[in-house]
């Protein structure tokens, strides 16, 4: 992606964090084809090739350029779904295998940063789901007594709490869950790449996968390197960037742009008011708006945009209302980056794991958690591929259900996150 004049990511690629990317300059053969460089391709890649399968990852693009390294590094534990709806729609086996695999998404991340040493500047204070509406605590207050009841290390919040934790105004409460935090998202993407490519994974950045066919018992990847791989699973990790390498899967997916800004580094007085200990914070508005500080004390706050790629920082102008709607004291505070990616919404609000053909998997949509859901995936279809059971995924393998009227749906969906952001402004 070249990067607009006005669009410059907070994130940097750490001075460590290099990897030895190989182009595909023959044809070849592995064990596992990964398509896509993020943070599920390269969970599964580093997975794999640690287990001693040969695997070729291929990348449209460079590392880093898609919504694994250009989100808010908000690390979320669980679902959008609380645990009695899992068990309700996916039974007591099913269900537990959801819960238990969502609640150490979180540890997935921190876990590895911490057993491999990896240059991420990351904090572990916990995640605030802060609530604007009385319905929206009720519902924080329902989301704790379930996660409590399970042991989790979480607590419910009053008003005077989230605003000592937040120094935002306008919450009735919050929900804080202590198993999350906040990580650089580019340089995770990185470090992963480096332990995969050392694990003997083999990356090829600016190539795109533009044909997929079986062959008996195999696959095979046409590249736009001129070259086929050839291998007996591929795993299709594309996400928001699918096109039609499997058919119908960009059609069973809601595009979505989240764009989000950081300000110059606050002075000493706001940086010990506002999250004074760390935390991210996403709330209940119908379009959500999420925060958190940076290392070298910066405000960075996202949320959705508008759907085509921005044209201007005018773009950014309702992520600017926002910040000063929360906080005050930051009128006329100098926003110095300004950045957005491209995100996929299922129908559903859940995360989607597909076989359309035995050996091919695809999966999709991570609903706003995706920093941990994808790093913890990764092994799991490392599981699947080699054992073929299905219980080794957490998550039911289902078939690609293209969306009617997919165009119309999208431009729906445009015209109603400007007019639910308007009914979040008037609400304040």
């Amino acid at each position: 992606m070249t990067p607009l004049h006005f669009s410059q990511p907070l994130w940097r690629r750490p001075p460590r964090a290099l990897f030895a990317g190989e182009p595909i300059s023959s044809p070849e053969r592995v064990d596992l084809t990964v398509v896509g460089g993020g943070l599920l391709g390269l969970s599964t890649a580093y997975a794999a090739a640690r287990r001693g399968l040969s695997v070729r990852v291929i990348e449209a693009r460079e590392l880093g350029e898609g919504a694994s390294g250009l989100n808010g590094g908000q690390v979320i534990a669980g679902l959008k779904q609380d645990p009695d709806w899992l068990l309700q729609h996916f039974g007591q086996t099913r269900g537990s295998a959801l819960i238990d695999f969502a609640a150490g998404a979180a540890d997935a991340v921190f876990d590895l940063i911490q057993t491999e040493g990896l240059d991420v500047e990351h904090v572990r204070s916990g995640w605030i789901q802060a609530a604007h509406t009385p319905a929206a605590l009720a519902a924080a207050e329902e989301r704790n007594r379930q996660w409590r009841a399970r042991g989790a290390d979480v607590m419910l919040l009053n008003g005077a709490e989230v605003a000592l934790l937040t120094g935002a105004s306008g919450y009735l409460g919050g929900w804080l869950d202590r198993r999350g935090g906040t990580i650089d998202p580019l340089a995770f993407v990185f470090e992963l790449a480096r332990l995969a490519t050392q694990s003997g994974a083999r990356i090829a950045t600016a190539t795109r996968a533009i044909g997929l066919r079986s062959e008996g018992a195999d696959w095979l990847v046409d590249t736009s390197a001129g070259y086929p791989v050839t291998s007996r699973s591929v795993v299709v990790a594309t996400n928001a960037y699918s096109d039609r390498l499997v058919a119908g899967l960009a059609r069973s997916l809601l595009p979505l742009h989240s764009f989000q800004i950081a300000t110059a580094p606050l002075p000493p007085d706001l940086r010990e008011t506002i999250l004074p200990h760390g935390q991210a914070v996403s709330d209940s508005r119908r379009i959500v708006v999420y925060y958190r500080k940076s290392p070298d004390g910066r405000l960075v706050l996202g949320g959705r945009g508008r759907m085509a790629e921005p044209k201007s920082e005018a773009d950014w102008v309702h992520l600017q209302r926002a910040m000063v709607r929360l906080f005050p004291a930051l009128e006329g505070v100098t926003v110095e980056h300004r950045w957005f990616g491209r995100v996929a919404m299922t129908p559903d609000h859940f995360p989607h794991v597909h076989e359309p053909e035995r050996g091919l998997l695809a999966v999709a949509g991570c609903q706003g958690r995706g920093v941990g859901l994808m790093t913890a995936l990764g092994p799991r279809l490392v599981d699947y591929i080699q054992s073929g059971d299905p219980a080794a995924l957490p998550f039911p393998l289902t078939p690609i259900r293209p969306i009617p009227f997919h165009s119309l749906r999208a431009l729906g969906v445009g015209v109603t996150i400007a007019w639910y952001r308007m009914l979040d402004g008037l609400e304040g």
